[in-house]
């Protein structure tokens, strides 16, 4: 539960946040100004001794808790091994078992390989590689409201420019950015289909503000790329390993994607991306045309065996389920309580309200922080709360941590 022993921030993270101002560029930003000391489960401490309830998980990293028991113990065991070998100089049969697994869980009954590196944009990017060299094409789609990651070609295929874009362009052509609505004309206005090698997707948009894609639009995208011989790209470097409520979330919208995106909760923590997808379009690239001399370090890729066997029975995910059912039924109650929420989406416990403006969004987040709650916004206009907890969080601490942004809802409302 929620402890305060300081104001929020504390005296020691103000003097640490001073330092990080003297030492480290001004780029990386931060949700809050609160220095970590540790965290378990769905808890932070920080270094004032402040217990708060994290609704975030990382940027919906730790799906199942932070610092998780039998996660950690495979770190640890493979960190007394080996640290690093490059798998391009001495492979290790870590990289080679969690490539089956991936290939094994992604929707699509077809052969698949993987790939590994170290990033969300670096999966992008490479995806985009594999892609044009299998179609020898050059054009890719995006959809507007994307976010897809911070290197150069991410960034092109990004929609939001502050702060993500703004001042580091010219970016990367042959890219096109169309609505979801009516895509088809969209991209038929741009660029001939016959010059499109991928289009990739977020089945739930993330930054852009929890938007979920509808099935039958997923489908007809599907059915453009077929027509077209597109390679169609499901980003789920955000929606995979449960965070819908299936380990991906293209098992609920009935999308089988031609490659597959997976980062953030693939890891647990520790930092490690995939490409995942057709066989004959993954072994497009020449041998040595994709890698890194980091990309599936074995410390990373024992994390994500481990997060693998935490989803292995169902239960998390089932757990999963049920926290996004009482979320949803309480930011609905919400709606028709406060005037200041616009809307409730998202899909099963990646969910989020978008308010009137980016202002009642930086309040929420504000007042939560320092009563004890981590939350975040999204949205391209900056107006969205997400809720991003561990799927692992306890119903009485999700619950807590509801009433503390309810207070903060309440209290908006009343200077409104």
């Amino acid at each position: 539960m929620i402890e305060l022993k300081t104001e929020i921030p504390g005296p020691k993270s103000r003097e640490l946040m001073a330092e990080r101002v003297k030492h480290v560029a001004r780029g990386p930003f931060h949700i809050t100004p609160v220095f970590l000391r540790e965290a378990k489960g769905a808890l932070l401490e920080d270094v004032d001794g402040n217990r708060l309830i994290d609704f975030a998980a990382g940027i919906g990293v730790v799906n199942v808790g932070h610092a998780e028991n039998s996660l950690v113990e495979s770190v640890i065991d493979q960190s007394k091994k080996f640290l690093h070998a490059s798998f391009n100089v001495t492979p290790y049969e870590s990289y080679v078992r969690l490539a089956e697994k991936l290939n094994a869980a992604t929707p699509g009954q077809f052969a698949k390989k993987s790939f590994f590196a170290n990033s969300g944009a670096e999966a992008v990017e490479n995806a985009i590689k594999i892609a044009r060299t299998f179609t020898k094409r050059q054009g890719v789609i995006c959809f507007e409201h994307a976010f897809h990651g911070r290197t150069y070609l991410a960034m092109a295929l990004t929609h939001k420019e502050k702060p993500y874009k703004e001042g580091f362009g010219p970016f990367p052509t042959e890219v096109y950015s169309v609505l979801v609505e009516n895509f088809e004309e969209n991209i038929e206005a741009q660029v001939p289909p016959s010059n499109v090698a991928a289009v990739i997707v977020e089945p739930v948009m993330g930054e852009g503000g929890f938007i979920p894609i509808p099935a039958l639009t997923l489908g007809l995208l599907r059915k453009f790329c077929d027509q077209n011989g597109i390679v169609l790209i499901a980003d789920e470097i955000q929606t995979g390993f449960g965070r819908t409520g299936t380990l991906f979330a293209c098992e609920q919208l009935g999308l089988i994607p031609d490659l597959l995106l997976s980062a953030k909760g693939l890891g647990g923590g520790m930092p490690i991306s995939a490409v995942t997808g057709r066989a004959e379009i993954m072994d497009a690239p020449v041998e040595g045309g994709i890698g890194g001399t980091f990309g599936g370090n074995p410390v990373a890729c024992a994390a994500a065996l481990a997060v693998f066997d935490l989803f292995r029975d169902g239960s998390l995910l089932a757990h999963a389920r049920t926290l996004g059912d009482r979320l949803r039924e309480r930011l609905l109650q919400w709606k028709e309580k406060f005037p200041a929420i616009k809307d409730v989406r998202g899909l099963g416990p990646m969910q989020a309200i978008e308010l009137q403006s980016a202002d009642s969004a930086k309040k929420i987040t504000r007042y939560a922080l320092e009563h004890g709650v981590v939350v975040m916004t999204a949205g391209t206009y900056g107006n969205v709360v997400r809720f991003l907890f561990p799927l692992s969080i306890e119903s009485s601490l999700l619950d807590e941590g509801l009433d503390v942004i309810e207070s903060g809802l309440w209290l908006i409302s009343s200077f409104s």
